[in-house]
């Protein structure tokens, strides 16, 4: 049932947005129409905030886009995991005076009171047939905002550093306060940074991590810590999920392998949340689009359970049709 249209801005355009309720589907509904179509998301980073609910920042693929060149980062929230609501954009390439492209995958932490918003953005262009002739650059901003749903505010009005090229964020705050900034760099994999107590700079040099011998390609890190272990997970080669374990956020880590299997020969991209007692799983798809107008796959968020075994290990995850439904009325998994 739809409770509100509205115009909002996204990307710097006045579209016409549908938001309602969705009822539980995998991939997720937000209720959420951009000109007639629904949005097309990617990269979800899933957070639980203070206020008990649950919420996804993630990136936003323009409809039938021929590469990534992406806009803005939005936010949905929820309380049951079936019921959405489409935050809209609450940051955009146009608001930033060091990038105007790129739109990557996001992630958000809370601290001091404030939200923040880390984000990848860039600028250039990227030459695939002929990669010599490529300019694009890519760095890491970070956001603020007194909300979980923005607006977000550049706060530093520049990326945290412009060397190494770096995008796919990911915010970690231990247990004593300390924020660990994870991401993937060209040639600069593996690595780790504090951040600094305000959370608008680093703090010391890059960390390069202990993986055990075990490098291979990868993309869009995610940590978390379940009981005394912390987990590091990623998209092997882009395209697999497979993590390490660690009893610290720096390592040394021990690889553990593969918990969900790749898809269409297409990348993934995901992020793991406890709620309401039930570990999930949220990360993308890419899903033929019929309505769309164009002959080809796009992405769009969807979510599982997640299990665990005994030993900390993690149990392979299938894509389901059903996707996590009520949790907060339904039996933990």
């Amino acid at each position: 049932m739809l409770k509100l249209n509205t115009l909002l801005p996204v990307a710097g355009l006045t579209c016409a947005l549908v938001i309602g309720t969705a009822q539980a589907k995998n991939p997720l509904d937000f209720g959420l129409l951009i000109d007639g179509k629904p949005i097309r998301t990617a990269d979800p980073s899933a957070h639980v905030w203070q206020d008990g609910r649950l919420y996804l920042y993630t990136s936003h693929d323009e409809e039938c886009q021929a590469d990534f060149h992406m806009k803005d980062w939005q936010v949905f929230s929820s309380d049951n995991l079936t019921d959405w609501t489409a935050h809209g954009a609450v940051l955009s390439v146009d608001q930033l005076s060091w990038a105007d492209d790129y739109a990557w995958a996001p992630d958000a932490a809370y601290k001091n009171g404030k939200y923040y918003l880390v984000f990848p953005a860039g600028s250039g262009v990227k030459d695939r047939v002929k990669p010599q002739n490529s300019t694009k650059w890519m760095g890491i901003g970070v956001a603020e905002s007194d909300s979980p749903t923005g607006p977000f505010k550049d706060v530093i009005g520049a990326p945290l550093w412009r060397t190494p090229y770096a995008n796919d964020p990911a915010l970690f705050i231990d247990d004593d306060g300390t924020a660990y900034l994870y991401f993937h760099g060209i040639d600069f994999d593996y690595r780790v940074v504090k951040m600094r107590d305000d959370m608008r700079g680093i703090e010391g040099d890059f960390i390069k991590m202990d993986m055990g011998g075990y490098e291979p390609k990868m993309e869009g890190p995610w940590v978390f810590k379940r009981n005394d272990l912390y987990y590091f997970t990623m998209p092997e080669n882009n395209r697999v999920l497979t993590y390490y374990t660690a009893t610290s956020p720096v390592g040394p880590w021990t690889y553990r392998g593969e918990f969900m299997a790749q898809e269409h020969q297409s990348n993934n991209h995901h992020s793991i949340v406890q709620y309401n007692g039930q570990w999930l799983l949220f990360y993308h798809r890419w899903l033929d689009t019929t309505e769309s107008g164009c002959d080809k796959r796009q992405r769009h968020v969807a979510a599982e359970y997640l299990q665990f075994n005994a030993d900390g290990s993690i149990k392979p995850v299938q894509r389901t049709a059903a996707g996590v439904g009520n949790i907060t009325s339904g039996q933990l998994r």
